[in-house]
């Protein structure tokens, strides 16, 4: 693609090492532009690799200027990055055509290079230690405490007290809360062999990390750690389900595969157990600067998985006003196979 122009913050910081919240990035042919206003363009100038840093009051008056001298006839951007009202003011009174493909930089960035794949381990690993730290807290202190206040711990420990920032607002949710799959934390209070599912991750060098795990809550053994005996019959049923169905989908995954072939390996093992209408969302989503990337494995992606593609494999099942269990881990796609990060 030789001319485009990008508005998405990661997508700015893929083509250029650099990015901030008020950017144009323009690709020209060879000539890489990074439209700036003053706040940021002593930054820019230093870290936007291989870019020519354009100060601007004026962004539409800007871009206009440098497009026209260009001489280009075609410029491609994504329609899901603009406002309505900028790409009007932008396009007025230009003869250059704007041609939307979307998702284009995603694209680009579906398969990670080996260095993206050593930022994601780490992120990872660092997402590792952050729910080590939160389970020594739960186990300690975590008794009688409110899921307000835990989830406010989960973002203390999970960002190793603000040295990292954080791949979304963590979920965390105690028994039939967690039947909720994004739900919001309430003022329920944590009880011994209550269930205690956590979404979380954090960022390393922008590159997200994202793990979910299900609990049985016991002050004395308390952890995070996929051996979970509950006291509970049902919710040891489903959490073993959710578990074999997660694995199933690890252990089978191959390059080659369709991503909706991914999401049947998990789907099949629940639909089969006769929970299938309770597994109310996609097996998995893609995972890099954005914490939801391509590819998505859902049973309508056609999507020829390839070695290098790195994305998460989270079934779940949501019993409503009992409970819920997701498990979930990133996985990158190496010499064939599934790989947890």
């Amino acid at each position: 693609m030789k001319n485009y122009i990008l508005l998405n913050e990661n997508a700015v910081y893929y083509e250029c090492g650099f990015s901030c919240d008020n950017v144009v990035f323009l690709k020209l042919g060879s000539i890489k532009y990074f439209i700036t206003d003053a706040r940021y363009t002593v930054e820019a100038k230093e870290y936007a690799k291989d870019c020519v840093v354009i100060e601007s009051s004026d962004f539409i008056k800007d871009v206009q200027k440098i497009l026209k001298k260009s001489k280009i006839k075609k410029i491609v951007f994504d329609p899901n990055d603009f406002k309505l009202s900028f790409y009007q003011k932008l396009t007025n009174n230009i003869k250059i055509k704007f041609e939307a493909k979307e998702n284009f930089s995603k694209l680009k960035r579906i398969i990670k290079s080996d260095e993206e794949i050593q930022l994601l381990k780490k992120a990872a690993q660092i997402g590792r230690d952050g729910f080590k730290e939160l389970a020594k807290f739960i186990r300690k202190n975590g008794f009688r405490e409110s899921e307000n206040f835990l989830h406010f711990k989960a973002i203390e420990k999970m960002s190793h007290i603000g040295k990292y920032d954080l791949s979304f607002d963590p979920i965390v949710a105690i028994n039939k809360n967690a039947a909720k799959p994004h739900a919001l934390p309430t003022n329920t209070k944590l009880k011994l062999h209550d269930l205690l599912l956590v979404d979380a991750g954090v960022k390393h060098k922008r590159y997200c990390s994202d793990r979910t795990c299900t609990s049985y809550v016991d002050f004395e053994t308390f952890s995070f750690k996929r051996d979970q005996k509950f006291k509970n019959k049902k919710h040891q049923k489903i959490y073993d389900l959710v578990y074999k169905a997660q694995l199933n989908a690890i252990e089978k995954a191959r390059t080659g595969m369709k991503a909706s072939q991914i999401d049947k390996l998990t789907r099949d093992v629940i639909e089969k157990a006769g929970f299938g209408k309770y597994f109310v969302h996609s097996t998995g989503h893609g995972v890099g600067l954005d914490i939801h990337e391509f590819p998505n494995i859902n049973s309508r992606s056609d999507v020829i998985i390839e070695d290098n593609m790195v994305f998460t494999i989270e079934p779940g099942i949501y019993l409503p006003e009992e409970f819920g269990i997701r498990i979930e881990d990133t996985v990158v796609m190496k010499n064939g196979k599934a790989q947890i990060l």
